[in-house]
């Protein structure tokens, strides 16, 4: 196979005219598809793919011309070259081709992407996943997802069951390491998309249960200014609505429903005298509360005499009593925020201290609505909420979503050194703009004191 220096050698790229340099290599590069015939075609793929390095912009759009044009004469010999590259090339050409395969294979025919193409895209692919970064990671499961023949029920579970080994669910969870840490989180965000009520989310909320809540106070977290514990706690509980049948369904409910008992605190005791005898009331974490809340909610309707019949009278008695309590409080609250947002429309909910009071006003009632249920007798679990971070959605029919395409108009620059590839980026999850405010949950502190 000829090297990218040979290639430009032998159509005279390296000549001493200067000025010429440039026409020359571009010609060679438009010419390149012409020798992409029978066993030659994965040999050009292989050079094309090496020239996505360049930082000449017309030369790299020239490129993706070139890849595109023998993709569409054999999609499976060009394949052959991009993953040659992609497996054992330079770090830039890796980089690059795994971001040319992200944003151009969706804008390919379907006569050009069939089911065996796709197939040989998902089992190479799977050969990369072995050894990847977190961004590389990511990248993958946007090509792979974007594959109608993975859009069916069993292609997510499939997904989903390629996402869980790349998460390591069967290894012992390590909460002080930060890559270990990181990687859940990343590998989670990609599965969560994934779920729905015939894709089951089963495995990751197990192990969630057994190896992460028992942990929670102990997580490094890998992102500074993460709360990394909330940043879980909503994992789990965007995962809980889609869990199918669990092995060890009443212990994971257990330790789950420990873990709630422990931001449900008992209220203060009173002196002699009626007032607290404590310094202060204890602090009530809404937003840790509503994502424990809501998973035991949905993990509770699979067993749901668990409170009556799995605990003792004592234990019944000692959650109700810090049901109560923090109703009672919440009803403060709730008032506070309805007053405060009374009457404001438009701009006036866009400032920043309103929005804040808008989101706390969802927690609250998310919160309200559960505890309810959990009062009935015998408990209920019919209610259903929309978790307070969920965005509503309005997609139109036909509406296609917006897509970066990081592969037209001009090469992407040069990253800098950075870790190599089994040393895992940093994953920076989605959060909202308020996260910083509402994790922390400052606004309970007017709560605590009225």
């Amino acid at each position: 196979m000829p090297t990218v220096e040979e290639l430009y050698r032998n159509y005279g790229i390296l000549a001493d005219a200067t000025e010429q340099v440039g026409q020359i290599r571009r010609q060679a590069i438009k010419e390149l598809p012409q020798f992409a015939t029978g066993e030659n075609l994965p040999r050009v793929a292989d050079i094309l793919t090496q020239l996505l390095q360049t930082d000449d912009s017309a030369e790299f759009n020239l490129v993706n011309n070139a890849l595109l044009s023998i993709f569409k004469m054999d999609a499976k010999g060009t394949l052959g070259g991009l993953f040659s590259q992609i497996l054992q090339g330079e770090d830039i050409v890796r980089e690059r081709a795994i971001k040319f395969l992200s944003t151009k294979l969706k804008t390919l025919p379907d006569e050009v992407l069939t089911k065996e193409v796709e197939e040989l895209i998902l089992t190479e692919s799977k050969k990369v996943l072995e050894d990847v970064t977190g961004e590389e990671f990511v990248l993958f499961m946007k090509i792979l997802s974007g594959l109608k023949s993975l859009q069916t029920v069993s292609g997510r579970q499939q997904l989903v069951e390629l996402v869980a080994e790349q998460a390591d669910l069967e290894q012992t969870f390590n909460p002080s390491d930060p890559d270990c840490v990181d990687r859940l989180l990343q590998c989670t965000r990609q599965a969560v998309p994934l779920f729905s009520k015939n894709v089951h989310s089963t495995r990751f909320v197990t192990y969630f249960c057994e190896q992460v809540l028992p942990n929670l106070s102990t997580l490094t977290t890998p992102v500074e200014g993460l709360d990394i514990q909330l940043e879980v706690l909503k994992l789990l509980a965007e995962m809980s609505s889609f869990c199918g049948d669990m092995e060890k369904l009443e212990t994971n409910l257990r330790k789950l429903f420990d873990k709630l008992l422990e931001y449900m605190p008992l209220p203060p005791e009173e002196a002699e005298n009626g007032e607290n005898a404590g310094n202060e009331e204890p602090k009530l974490q809404f937003s840790y509360v509503e994502c424990l809340l809501y998973s035991f909610h949905q993990l509770g309707r699979k067993l749901p005499d668990f409170l009556t019949a799995k605990l003792n009278a004592e234990k019944l008695k000692d959650f109700k009593i810090r049901l109560q309590y923090f109703a009672r409080g919440l009803q403060v609250y709730i008032r506070q925020l309805r007053l405060a947002l009374q009457g404001k429309t438009g701009d006036a909910l866009k400032t920043e201290e309103n929005k804040i009071k808008v989101v706390a006003l969802k927690i609250t009632n998310n919160i309200n609505v559960l505890i309810k249920d959990l009062f009935h007798i015998p408990p209920s679990y019919k209610s259903t909420v929309t978790l307070s971070w969920k965005p509503v959605q309005k997609v139109e029919i036909g509406q296609k979503r917006a897509s970066e395409d990081t592969t037209s108009g001009s090469p992407p620059k040069k990253s800098p050194a950075g870790p190599k590839r089994d040393a895992r980026q940093i994953y920076n999850p989605p959060s909202g703009k308020y996260s910083s405010n509402l994790s922390n949950f400052n606004y309970e502190r007017s709560l605590q004191g009225k």
